[in-house]
């Protein structure tokens, strides 16, 4: 009886987002579309603001810890405040529709980490049994894995918020199909890294598919803090720890000095791990895991 309950709330709940509003599909292209726009002029004027007052010339380079962390606060700005707006005046709805309620939230945040642990735990292992990957040094750095550490939260804070939070949770109001919701959302992702160095089809489709796994879990809980888990130690442990490209940056000299024996779709090259077939197999594997487990609760 109690399976029975949980599954008509459940129900209830999901048709309660979905009819809330009968002008829901065309109030939500709007509404994105003003968020995008704001977002993009935002995010161009605090950039400037954080190169300038960092007295760097370009847009591109290495910077220092303390130098990522300036520009992506801007980023990280520019993704909340567009959405606090947004949420208010066009969509009027309250903060919380993003997903940042911490209540009773610590699980998914352990669980972010136990998922980006066994990804990698897997994917690396392989990688050293396989050849593909050698570790030639370790060189310790507290300042630098500490320093590394707030820059990647800021990172999965950014994005969690502007795709998951924002771009997904309205997408998931209007009548379209939850997954394809997902797919869009994570085809926007992956664009968002478009320009990053040494991007090709590979890991663009590992974007897309990390985009899936990041969200997957939010199609049923409406909670960003598995994702900004993941997303975090995910960044966070491929490059700080164990030296690979994260998304083809390098944000630190890492723990882990690794050399590639050369550039393959199995190590991911100059990309990273993100780049490798090894990565794409594990993706696909951990969403679709995510997303039985959360259907079969949900049939229970």
């Amino acid at each position: 009886m109690w399976h029975t309950l949980s599954k008509l709330l459940y129900m209830e709940q999901e048709n309660a987002i979905r009819q809330e509003n009968p002008r829901t599909g065309v109030h939500v292209l709007i509404s994105l579309s003003v968020y995008i726009g704001l977002y993009f002029f935002l995010s161009m004027v605090l950039s400037v603001a954080a190169y300038l007052g960092l007295g760097l010339s370009g847009v591109h380079g290495s910077y220092t810890l303390s130098q990522y962390a300036v520009i992506q606060t801007a980023s990280l700005l520019a993704s909340v405040l567009p959405a606090l707006f947004v949420l208010k005046y066009c969509d009027y709805r309250p903060f919380s529709d993003l997903g940042l309620s911490i209540r009773g939230r610590w699980k998914d945040f352990l669980y972010g980490l136990l998922v980006a642990v066994l990804l990698y735990g897997i994917g690396f292992g392989l990688s050293l049994a396989l050849g593909e990957v050698r570790i030639m040094g370790v060189h310790f750095s507290f300042t630098n894995l500490a320093g590394s550490f707030g820059v990647c939260i800021l990172i999965a804070l950014t994005e969690e918020i502007m795709i998951r939070g924002y771009v997904l949770g309205r997408l998931l109001r209007t009548r379209l199909n939850k997954f394809l919701s997902l797919l869009i959302s994570s085809v926007l992702f992956s664009l968002m890294h478009l320009f990053n160095p040494n991007v090709a089809f590979l890991p663009m489709l590992n974007l897309v598919l990390a985009g899936c796994l990041l969200g997957a879990a939010f199609l049923y809980t409406r909670n960003l803090w598995f994702p900004i888990s993941l997303h975090l130690f995910w960044n966070w442990l491929q490059g700080p720890v164990l030296g690979y490209k994260v998304s083809g940056i390098e944000l630190c000299p890492p723990m882990l000095q690794l050399q590639l024996p050369e550039n393959t779709i199995l190590n991911g090259g100059t990309f990273g791990f993100e780049g490798s077939i090894i990565c794409t197999i594990l993706m696909i594997v951990l969403t679709g895991s995510i997303i039985w487990y959360f259907e079969r609760r949900k049939c229970r």
